[in-house]
């Protein structure tokens, strides 16, 4: 007979139960309060990178400081709330596990950020008087630059580590909030490493390069961004500079009427041949058009030589956009006709100045004119964190590309943003690029648009990587006839007056294939060639005012389905909209 008391086994396993479940519920209670105690630790670490931003941009490094410091035990109680045993196994739990990892991942880079980067960088702008990185007498002193090499150094290493780390965390397994927060996690973190890694590199290079061990000269190439070239535009004007320990002169200044077209071209590579034959090795004005920097520079160069003579220690390339970034610092600027301000200047010398300007040979006098009085302007001094920033921010942009005839101080540029090379796939990153070249002859690209989206998964079994480049005609209706000749090319390329006519050319992944490629969902003709190892697709597009056309190319194969895929492509007047969506297969 019983006697109502359960069997010991069963009164064991309704114990042990029982102590687990309340293990569970103290392990969630614990993890929530952890979490709600993180949570509102980054979101001061959120805010207090705002307030430090402006505390550097206005200059007050005793706010930087405190607001660092505020970081700084904020992101360090964020990493050790999530880092303990408990959250730690959490993160194994599946669905939810990501995003505990992800938490973690996030207050781990914040506190070694804050720890490893913000520390050195403050102590460099702590320290330093930037009135020394300053031009005076159109002299930089180069002084400085060997105090900030190593910290900058530092900082730059620890923000690529971060860089890398964010890139790591897969934001498609977490809850939306927590995924647009990554994203914006690897945006801020990106920039920062670039623009820092930039800063670091001109800490390095600048020393030599402005002539602190014997005299330098550069060509200074100037592109148009309304004719569009893979590295930005067309060139229109062209001058070389003298650098002497520190003090930097404008030596002489030419335009593109000063470069006939060569009978033979100069060597090229493979694919610069396979994309846009010879022109760029017989024309000035299409050097841009070559993919690599590295190439390009080196031409630009051999043209100048092969005109002027002399010697020519390397190239810097940038395009009319960075004018407006350095305005922001150097003030109003008077050239020809107009007088132009950071908001303005833009539209001056991509579009006001051939209505205004009917005259190519004067049109040239004026960019001449803007060209040498910015130049000046930066030279003369204005606030050095202003120009630094702007120049920065340039950087940042891609619309600077410098090429150096030195091997060593090459090595140093390829490696940065600053030398324009193909980029290298790595474990932590693969790179897709979009190029656009004009071939309308005009100045239309003024009106165009662009967005780029990137997906990447497995389509009929294989890894893919899809890119697809939307591109706009924006131009009024009525162009042909409300736009200047000189703007539209009136025909003469054999492209109708208002038409944009552009090669649109695509690369994937290191050692992936085309698999698909498209328009608007119809196949056509393309231009196939290769960037080392990586595959090229090129389209011809010929849009009408209003016009918009959609390209679509799948690469599969080795690379291919990379999670952390990024995207280079050419500087446009107004940046591209860029996006990574879900993989939706095309084949």
């Amino acid at each position: 007979m019983s006697d109502g008391r359960l069997p010991v086994r069963r009164r064991w396993i309704g114990w042990t139960v029982g102590v687990l479940l309340s293990i569970l519920l103290i392990a969630i209670g614990w993890v929530t309060i952890r979490g709600i105690g993180a949570v509102s630790d980054l979101q001061q670490v959120a805010n207090g990178a705002t307030q430090l931003k402006a505390s550097i941009a206005s200059g007050d490094l005793e706010e930087a400081e405190r607001v660092s410091g505020s970081i700084a035990r904020n992101a360090a109680s964020a990493d050790e709330l999530t880092s303990d045993p408990v959250w730690q196994a959490f993160g194994a739990v599946p669905w939810l596990g990501p995003n505990f990892r992800a938490v973690s991942e996030i207050a781990e880079i914040a506190h070694d950020v804050s720890t490893n980067a913000l520390t050195p960088l403050l102590d460099v702008a702590g320290g330093l008087d930037l009135a020394g990185l300053g031009v005076e007498g159109g002299t930089i002193d180069l002084a400085p630059f060997a105090e900030i090499e190593k910290p900058l150094g530092t900082a730059s290493t620890a923000l690529s580590a971060a860089e890398l780390q964010a890139k790591r965390i897969d934001a498609g397994a977490t809850l939306p909030p927590l995924a647009d927060a990554i994203g914006e996690l690897r945006s801020a973190v990106t920039g920062a490493a670039s623009v820092v890694g930039s800063l670091h590199g001109a800490s390095v290079l600048l020393p030599t390069m402005l002539g602190g061990e014997g005299p330098r000269n550069y060509v200074l190439a100037m592109q148009n961004n309304a004719e569009l070239r893979s590295s930005g535009g067309i060139i229109g004007s062209i001058a070389l500079l003298h650098a002497e320990n520190g003090t930097i002169t404008l030596q002489r200044q030419a335009s593109t009427r000063d470069f006939p077209p060569l009978d033979t071209a100069l060597p090229l590579s493979e694919s610069t041949i396979a994309l846009f034959d010879d022109r760029p090795g017989r024309y000035l004005q299409n050097i841009t058009a070559i993919p690599d920097f590295a190439e390009a520079g080196e031409i630009i160069a051999a043209r100048w030589t092969g005109r002027f003579g002399g010697t020519v220690d390397g190239v810097i390339a940038v395009d009319a956009v960075v004018a407006e970034h350095l305005m922001k610092a150097t003030g109003d600027l008077a050239f020809g006709p107009f007088t132009a301000t950071a908001d303005t200047v833009t539209d001056i010398l991509l579009s006001q100045i051939y209505a205004a300007v009917p005259d190519p040979a004067t049109q040239d006098a004026i960019f001449a004119q803007a060209a040498g009085g910015l130049f000046s302007a930066a030279l003369s001094g204005g606030d050095p964190r202003a120009l630094i920033g702007a120049l920065a921010t340039s950087a940042d942009e891609s619309r600077i590309r410098i090429w150096s005839a030195h091997p060593e101080e090459e090595a140093v540029l390829a490696a940065s943003e600053l030398g324009g090379t193909i980029p290298t796939d790595s474990d932590d990153a693969t790179y897709v690029g979009v190029l656009m070249n004009d071939t309308t002859g005009g100045k239309m690209d003024y009106y165009t648009r662009a967005s780029i989206t990137t997906s990447v998964g497995t389509c009929q079994g294989a890894p893919t990587t899809q890119v697809r480049v939307t591109w706009t005609n924006t131009a009024p209706a009525d162009a042909a006839t409300s736009l200047p000749a000189y703007v539209t090319a009136d025909g003469f390329y054999g492209v109708p007056a208002g038409t944009v006519r552009t090669l649109i050319a695509v690369y994937g992944p290191e050692g992936a294939t085309p698999a698909h490629v498209d328009r608007d969902g119809e196949e056509e003709g393309v231009q196939t060639a290769m960037l080392g190892d990586r595959s090229v697709v090129q389209h011809e597009v010929s849009l009408a005012p209003g016009e918009s056309t959609t390209i679509t190319v799948e690469f599969e194969g080795t690379g291919a389905g990379a999670r952390f895929t990024e995207v280079r492509h050419t500087p446009l007047i107004e940046a591209p909209d860029t996006a990574r969506k879900p993989l939706n297969c095309a084949t």
